[in-house]
């Protein structure tokens, strides 16, 4: 059953700050208007509230789900309330702490990167133990590079990262699982597989990344290359979960060091005069209508790089401030954060009041770092 489209009333008080943004724009040397750590919660417990009290009906190891568990984490972090991590720890005992059922797919390794957060409060091993079995058989039983999405060509294509999302899926999960066991065999599979799909769906010219090898050959309305917003923010947000974890004189640390600021420089790029990103990157008049998902892994990621010294905290600050501002536009009164791209592969149009759990998940990613660069002993 199509749902009725409900009448879109924006977050009370964003539009101001938006407008009193761009008038101090306009007067040399004006600060941007306040944000507050305390604003920044509140938006941020709203929407985790609201998501937590309306639950997808979705399988509880999906990747739509465990994306969402992501950002949940990152609230945790933040909020002084238990309430959150209770949530997740409720989660992970409901589902055993198992993992989805298929084996090397990128997108039933993502929960792990929660459990694995969890074992490190109280190292109850419960909690890693699937996780550590399912990737010692990965470990042991290897796959090709064979990263053709092509199914004629590549049957089981999924069985290796050969899409753009799976960075964000599945290498914190297994650097995390590295971080708390000490086995250097999860850390060198996370960056030896991150290296490989850069190699083969990295755009060196255009510093973007292809969705996957379907989209090579295909163009844009405008005669442009496809590279599909979220599909980058999942990247951007996997660069940074990864130089999180990845230790500061790992060999290959500089590269991806490299990649995250060429990636920013051009994400930065790209933004539009609203604060946010379109579902098409390079053709944002054919799609014009707002997406959150893509932008709060975008807001989330330049915010990290600022609040680590990785970015010039002059020049994309404001960028942040404008992303996390437009995003609470995208916040109904209730908590429902909207402007969702529905599960694809690449730009879509849909329905403005579209939500997802993995929307929720990047908007308080995004929400975590903005907390971190505006409080005062950051």
């Amino acid at each position: 059953m199509t749902r009725p489209r409900r009448l879109m009333r924006p977050y009370a008080g964003a539009a101001v700050l938006l407008a009193a943004l761009d008038a101090s724009a306009a007067r040399a040397g004006s600060p941007p208007p306040a944000l507050t750590p305390a604003s920044v919660l509140s938006a941020m417990e709203r929407v985790g509230d609201w998501q937590l009290a309306h639950p997808a009906d979705l399988d509880p190891t999906d990747w739509t789900q465990a994306a969402g568990y992501v950002g949940m984490m990152a609230l945790a972090r933040v909020s002084t309330s238990p309430r959150f991590r209770d949530a997740m720890v409720r989660m992970g005992e409901s589902n055993q702490w198992q993992l989805g059922k298929r084996p090397y797919h990128a997108d039933d390794h993502c929960v792990g990167q929660t459990y694995a957060e969890l074992y490190r409060d109280d190292r109850n091993p419960v909690r890693i133990a699937a996780l550590q079995e399912r990737f010692d058989w990965i470990l042991a039983h290897p796959k090709d590079d064979n990263l053709d999405f092509d199914v004629t060509k590549n049957p089981d294509r999924v069985d290796r990262w050969s899409w753009c999302d799976a960075l964000f899926m599945a290498p914190p999960a297994w650097l995390k699982l590295w971080q708390v066991t000490g086995n250097r065999a999860y850390q060198d599979h996370a960056v030896r597989n991150w290296w490989v799909t850069s190699d083969y769906l990295y755009d060196r010219k255009e510093h973007l990344y292809f969705r996957d090898s379907s989209q090579f050959v295909k163009r844009e309305a405008n005669g442009k290359k496809v590279f599909w917003s979220r599909g980058n923010g999942w990247v951007l947000a996997g660069l940074a979960r990864v130089l999180d974890v990845l230790p500061a004189d790992h060999p290959s640390r500089e590269r991806f060091v490299h990649q995250y600021r060429e990636m920013a420089e051009r994400i930065g790029k790209l933004q539009q005069k609203d604060g946010l990103w379109r579902s098409s990157l390079l053709d944002p008049k054919g799609y014009p209508l707002k997406e959150s998902s893509g932008s709060s892994f975008y807001c989330y990621a330049l915010a990290w790089g600022v609040n680590r010294g990785l970015l010039d905290r002059g020049r994309y600050e404001p960028k942040v401030r404008r992303a996390w501002l437009a995003l609470n536009e995208c916040v109904d009164p209730d908590g429902r954060l909207t402007h969702v791209q529905p599960v694809g592969h690449d730009p879509r149009e849909f329905e403005p009041d579209s939500t997802a759990p993995y929307g929720v998940g990047a908007f308080l990613l995004a929400g975590s770092e903005v907390h971190r660069m505006v409080s005062p002993a950051r």
